[in-house]
Order: C-alpha cells, then sequence, then structure tokens
C-alpha cells in the first residue's frame, strides 16, 4: 500500500498542507517539551492512524510506528510522516541471528527515520545491528524489558533477575555495544541514567496519568516521574489514541512535561 503525504487528512483537511519547515531551520529542539512526547500510533489501520495524525496537527512532532501499523503500509505512512517535517520512531524490535538482524538494520537506515528497536538481549545482537547502521544518522534503541512484565514473567522465560535489575544490565550492554539508547520503564530511568551518564537516550513507554487506567501495563509511572528521573522522550499511546479529544489529551501530557522540565531546572538552580 502506498501512502502519499498528501493523503493524510480528516474532514478534508489534508495533513500534506500543514507548513513545512522553513528553508535553514530545524526540527523542534529535543530538550522542548513538545518533542519529548512520542505518541504510539497503535491502530489496526492506516486510515485510522492518517485521522489521528490530522487530528494531533501541530500539537505532536514525534510518532512511533509499531508491529500492528507495519502490516498495514505503515513504512508508507512513516516515510510521509517524515516528509511532513515529522520525526519517526520505527519500533520493529528485531531478534534474530545476527546476519539477519545486521541486515535489516542496513535497510531501515536507508528509510531516513529516526529511531529503531532492537531486542537488547545479548551482545552479538547488539552489535550486528551497530554495524548495520554503519554510518547513518539513524538512533539505535535496545528494548530492555517490556513495561508490561513483571519478576513472575521473567521466571518464565529463564531469569531470576528483578525487572529492575535486568533492565540496568542490558542498559549497561546495550552502552557497551555502541547503541544511542534504551526503551525502559520509567521505574528504571533514574538508575539507568545513573549507570551510564548524560548522552544516552532513555525512552519510556507505559506512561499514565495519576488515577488513569494501566490497561495491560504492569510497570507504570507518571510524565512528571519519567522526566525527572532521566527519560528523554515518553512514549504515549491509549491515552491519547482513545481519547475522546487526542489533541486536548496530547496537550496535557505535554503540560505534564513542561512542569516536569520546569521542576529540574528549578532544583539545578537551586543547586
Amino acid at each position: 500500500m502506498q501512502v502519499a503525504a498528501d493523503s493524510l487528512q480528516l474532514n478534508s483537511r489534508s495533513f500534506a498542507s500543514l507548513p513545512p519547515p522553513a528553508p535553514g531551520t530545524r526540527s523542534m529542539p529535543q530538550s522542548t517539551a513538545r518533542d519529548r512526547l512520542i505518541v504510539a500510533l497503535d491502530t489496526p489501520s492506516i486510515e485510522e492512524a492518517q485521522r489521528l495524525v490530522a487530528a494531533l496537527d501541530e500539537t505532536v512532532s514525534f510518532y512511533k510506528v509499531g508491529l500492528e501499523l507495519l502490516f498495514s503500509g505503515g513504512l508508507d505512512l512513516a516515510r510521509a510522516l517524515k516528509s511532513n517535517g515529522k520525526r519517526v520512531f520505527l519500533d520493529m524490535k528485531l531478534l534474530d541471528i545476527g546476519n539477519t538482524v545486521e541486515r535489516a538494520v542496513a535497510n531501515a537506515s536507508e528509510l531516513g527515520l529516526d529511531f529503531l528497536t532492537v531486542h537488547g538481549h545479548d551482545l552479538k545482537t547488539l552489535r550486528a545491528a551497530v554495524a548495520g547502521r554503519g554510518q547513518s544518522r539513524l538512533k539505535l534503541l535496545a528494548v530492555t524489558v517490556l513495561t508490561n512484565l513483571t519478576a513472575d514473567d521473567l521466571r518464565q522465560q529463564g531469569s531470576a533477575m528483578s525487572p529492575g535489575d535486568l533492565v540496568l544490565a542490558r542498559a549497561r550492554m546495550a552502552h557497551e555495544s555502541g547503541f544511542d539508547g534504551v526503551v525502559a520503564s520509567g521505574q528504571e530511568a533514574q538508575r539507568i541514567r545513573e549507570a551510564v551518564g548524560p548522552g544516552f537516550l532513555v525512552v519510556t513507554p507505559g506512561i499514565r496519568l495519576p488515577g488513569s487506567t494501566t490497561d495491560d501495563q504492569e510497570r507504570i509511572t507518571t510524565p512528571e516521574s519519567a522526566i525527572k528521573g532521566g527519560a528523554d522522550h515518553i512514549v504515549v499511546g491509549r491515552p491519547i489514541t482513545q481519547a475522546d479529544d487526542p489533541k486536548a489529551a496530547a496537550e496535557t501530557f505535554v503540560h505534564h512535561i513542561r512542569e516536569a522540565l520546569a521542576a529540574l531546572l528549578r532544583g539545578a538552580g537551586n543547586a
């Protein structure tokens, strides 16, 4: 399925009609609240994703395209988003023999997208991904432990480690291998930041506002907790995409991120 940029529309309003960045300008700096929010387009169809993107308008600058959408034309949508000045996180969660991972990442790097995920289970896989990325600008993120997993789930997989300890071990391994960052819950963000220092991306899913439903997530955190713990980006799906007013919901999350960043600045000023 080919998804042209000018096909992204809602209520006859073309997403492609959004003004492109002015010549010579860069996309929004990573340090701003708006750019730290990544909206997960976990929808069953391209049409639904298109409607969400159009409804969110310029409130959102960064989108995640995952497995569900990839099987219904998600790569074409990812290209269209990128051509319209959005940043795109391709959530493939690759895990295979090294040769396959290296070649898959090499192909993915030619798409011109921003983030790509690989399961961070072992150094062979991680190093293969780094080799496949080559000199491209694609940033590689190692998936540590999925946010819907508990210690009981990990025991079923053969690991006696707690989720937090396993996340930290895999984060250190990703850092050693040359990855740009990790995907981990906000509960582990501070430990990762303390272990690997600045300059290593921590991308945090499983984000919920206080008092909201957790859905199938287990290790959840609020936007404030994740950002204050050291997360660079938070990934939010259903609380925005299934809201009655997705744009208002996204603006609420941006507000919470902004408040957390302001609190960090105040704390640094008082240190």
